[in-house]
């Protein structure tokens, strides 16, 4: 059985053009997020909490933008609309899973940013390699656990209606609409999941950059605080980014039926592209000891 991938309606005409700029921000995330495993991984100076948090969102960048991005563009430039069954209910579990992870490791690095600005002398302490990868390994296991009966709910659903996917990728809810039955239930249970982890991640995160700005603002230094200051607030800006688009997705699945499809869909897509576009630049070129890095290396190979 295949399904057929109808692109972002209404903008058919315009897909050729649309997968440039896509193109060139998934080159950006490969790119940019392979050279911050490569610098991490060759600096040992680089293997504290921070950076290898910042690795671990690096993959779950890698794996998101993979799993939509080239499929993507073979359907905006190449045409190719056709999906198989099995082929989409894979892209949907890499989707919605590492979209889970991704959360979670925001939530990790904000956890960390806490440690070392309230409790610096502590931070090795408290954050040790083995608690790392605890929570590394549960960020992992949650994503997968809550997202692996997607795949299996839809595969036990029979397909009488169109098999036509009005979206880019194959999305849970995209898809759902196809099956000839009574599907309340488990759309209910998709949104659940989706609505209990971006919440309760948000709000860790939103207490621990509260908690961090007051810490922030009774530094002695005010050159410590603007520099703390202007860290955070690009970590801030990138969360933003990625929550106020899966929160604007989430209530057009819930509440937004008026809402045009194109502009459902392309917002969507801004979920999965801007967050791996933006994470190197912000954690990497932003960070004083991986741009060193990356200069120093750049200077070696041109000398």
């Amino acid at each position: 059985m295949t399904f057929v991938l109808l692109g972002i309606p209404g903008l058919e005409h315009l897909h050729v053009w649309i997968g440039i700029p896509f193109c060139s921000m998934y080159m950006v995330a490969v790119v940019g997020n392979v050279i911050i495993l490569a610098v991490v991984r060759a600096e040992r100076s680089l293997h504290e909490p921070m950076f290898l948090f910042l690795c671990m969102l690096s993959v779950t960048d890698l794996v998101l933008s993979t799993s939509t991005l080239p499929r993507m563009l073979c359907l905006f430039w190449f045409g190719a609309h056709d999906i198989a069954f099995d082929a989409c209910l894979t892209q949907m579990f890499f989707i919605h899973s590492f979209t889970a992870m991704e959360s979670g490791f925001f939530l990790a690095m904000a956890i960390d940013r806490y440690v070392a600005i309230c409790d610096p002398l502590r931070h090795t302490t408290i954050l040790t390699n083995t608690r790392i990868a605890k929570m590394g390994a549960a960020v992992v296991l949650r994503g997968v656990a809550f997202f692996c009966p997607h795949p299996i709910l839809l595969k036990q659903l029979p397909y009488c209606k169109s098999r036509i996917i009005a979206h880019t990728y194959c999305e849970f809810m995209a898809v759902i609409k196809l099956a000839c039955v009574d599907t309340g239930a488990t759309k209910r249970y998709s949104l659940s999941v989706a609505s209990v982890i971006g919440s309760c991640d948000g709000f860790f995160i939103a207490v621990s950059y509260v908690l961090i700005l007051r810490a922030v603002f009774r530094l002695p230094s005010r050159e410590a605080s603007l520099k703390a200051l202007g860290t955070c607030g690009s970590h801030v800006c990138v969360i933003l980014v990625f929550y106020s688009t899966a929160v604007f997705t989430f209530l057009t699945h819930r509440f937004g039926h008026n809402v045009a499809p194109q502009i459902h869909i392309f917002i969507a897509n801004m979920y999965l592209l801007v967050p791996p576009f933006l994470n190197p630049i912000v954690y990497g070129i932003r960070t004083k000891k991986i741009r060193d890095h990356v200069l120093s290396s750049l200077r070696v190979k041109l000398a």
